[in-house]
């Protein structure tokens, strides 16, 4: 049994060509919503066969990601986390297959951009990513994806196959009434400087990831 999940609605629809900063260019159709939970902005992307430009009658389950803002990473190409290259690989693989992109207005795992640089800041001095959140008196994670799931009921979609390596994503869509009949992982983007992020990510947070050893 679902928990409880208030109805969203969607407010706006508009066009929205995409040309990503390598050249990589597709259409889209954003979609805004009246009624999400947190009272936040959050968008959800079509791409591929919901973007508007084909037929969406019998079309397979939507590949969906919910990918949680961050300015540093995905606007200023931060190599701390990634979160830059997840963004621009989710966007190619779902306009390929048809899907969906929530981009969820909840940076820094939910606690802010501000907090977020202040965790950043306790990272220098030796504190992973989850315990510099704890340091700073927050969560560890402080995401809670209803308003994600209130979205894709809005779209009219209740089955999706998620790309995440998140499982925490997986539990919480089912939480809220969304099945999900395959999560598949993204792929692993490491620096430099996001080695410790991802061993974090990936020992901590439970995320499926594969982090190739340093050298």
């Amino acid at each position: 049994m679902s928990s409880h999940r208030p109805v969203a609605t969607i407010r706006t629809q508009v066009s929205l060509p995409l040309r990503l900063p390598d050249g990589f260019s597709t259409p889209s159709r954003v979609v805004t919503f009246d009624g999400l939970v947190d009272g936040r902005e959050h968008l959800a992307i079509g791409l591929g066969r919901w973007s508007g430009e084909g037929p969406v009658e019998d079309a397979p389950v939507p590949l969906v990601r919910p990918h949680s803002e961050c300015l540093t990473g995905d606007v200023f190409g931060s190599q701390r986390c990634d979160c830059g290259p997840q963004l621009r690989e989710a966007v190619e693989r779902i306009a390929g297959v048809g899907g969906w992109l929530l981009y969820l207005r909840q940076e820094g795992r939910g606690i802010g951009l501000y907090r977020k640089l202040d965790a950043y800041a306790l990272q220098d001095a030796g504190l992973d990513t989850y315990e510099a959140n704890l340091a700073l008196g927050r969560g560890a994670d402080e995401r809670n994806y209803l308003v994600a799931a209130q979205m894709l009921h809005a779209l009219g979609l209740s089955r999706v196959e998620l790309l995440s390596n998140n499982p925490d994503k997986a539990r919480q869509l089912r939480r809220y009434g969304v099945t999900v009949t395959a999560q598949v992982p993204t792929g692993v983007h490491r620096s430099p400087a996001n080695a410790g992020y991802l061993a974090a990510k990936a020992g901590t947070g439970g995320h499926t990831l594969d982090v190739p050893p340093e050298g």
